[in-house]
């Protein structure tokens, strides 16, 4: 058996969602930081699946539920 286990499903899922424009110009401007702080041009969208990947993993609530439900 290899050390390391078969990948799991990697297929993309494109979602499309609506934002308000505040958030739209918050997006844009951690976007501009983002290139600033890395020197690497990212777009919003590029980002946002990262950024919620982070939340998601940050959020200690979801976390403790997702646990109890036995996920």
């Amino acid at each position: 058996m290899l050390k390391l286990g078969k990948l799991p499903d990697r297929t993309p899922i494109k979602l499309t969602i609506t934002v308000t424009p505040d958030l739209h110009r918050s997006l844009a401007d951690y976007a501009a930081v983002y290139r600033e702080a890395y020197g690497d041009k990212a777009e919003t969208a590029d980002l946002i699946p990262a950024m919620l990947e982070v939340f998601l993993a940050g959020d200690r609530e979801f976390a403790k539920a997702l646990k109890a439900k036995g996920g």
